[in-house]
């Protein structure tokens, strides 16, 4: 056996075990930040849709980062998602949630193995919007763009969402609520989280915006 086997299995030392303290920050303190906070979306795998197979992808920018850049500066998600401009400024955004501790996700959306859509995973209850509704520990939220604009006014947001939400419940089960606040002057999104099982909660007034707060509860799942 090589001597950096020997060494990484048995050495109990000071030196060993600040090796291993060092591995074990560098490599795996993250994913075992996103398991704790998120329960690892990378691993929800694929659900079938009415349109197809979907699954999420957690963004990595290097590849991606020309696609989404592309889709903030379509004009119908500039007016909502106010990231259009540059690929600094997606990067940026995207570097706040991927340099943080896991309680925030960005993922591809895609269907039939083609990326059309992004969704930011996060917990709600950790998130500066539980200042401004009743959280309760795990809430989940969830914000969605759909990046071809062929994709949009035809129902698929709804079926999106839905998946989504049943993925949550199913991989997460420590959450009961999946939440939303989309922007209130965003008709199609209101209308697409309840058509997916939401109902509309309350309007709240966030930093950036007035927004509907919509929840889809676990124990009415099968119910709506």
């Amino acid at each position: 056996m090589p001597p950096t086997e020997t060494t990484a299995s048995s050495g109990t030392g000071p030196a060993s075990q600040e090796a291993t303290a060092r591995r074990f920050t560098a490599g795996v303190l993250p994913l075992l930040a996103e398991a704790d906070l998120l329960d690892s979306p990378a691993g929800w795998g694929a659900a079938a849709t009415p349109a197809g197979a979907f699954r999420l992808e957690p963004v990595r920018p290097g590849r991606d980062l020309e696609l989404l850049t592309g889709w903030m500066n379509d004009p119908e998600v500039a007016a909502y998602w106010e990231l259009d401009g540059s690929a600094a400024v997606t990067a940026a955004h995207l570097r706040t949630q991927l340099d943080s501790d896991g309680r925030s996700i960005p993922c591809l959306g895609l269907l039939d193995g083609s990326p059309m859509s992004y969704w930011e995973i996060y917990r709600a209850d950790l998130d500066p919007v539980s200042g401004h509704y009743p959280a309760r520990s795990h809430d989940t939220g969830i914000h969605l763009l759909i990046g071809d604009g062929t994709n949009r006014g035809r129902g698929l947001g709804g079926t999106l969402l839905r998946t989504v939400a049943e993925l949550v419940f199913d991989n997460r089960p420590r959450c009961t609520r999946v939440i939303a606040e989309p922007d209130i002057r965003n008709t199609p999104s209101v209308s697409a989280f309840m058509n997916a099982g939401f109902r509309y909660s309350a309007e709240i007034d966030l930093p950036e915006k007035r927004a509907v707060l919509m929840i889809r509860e676990r124990a009415l799942r099968n119910l709506l």
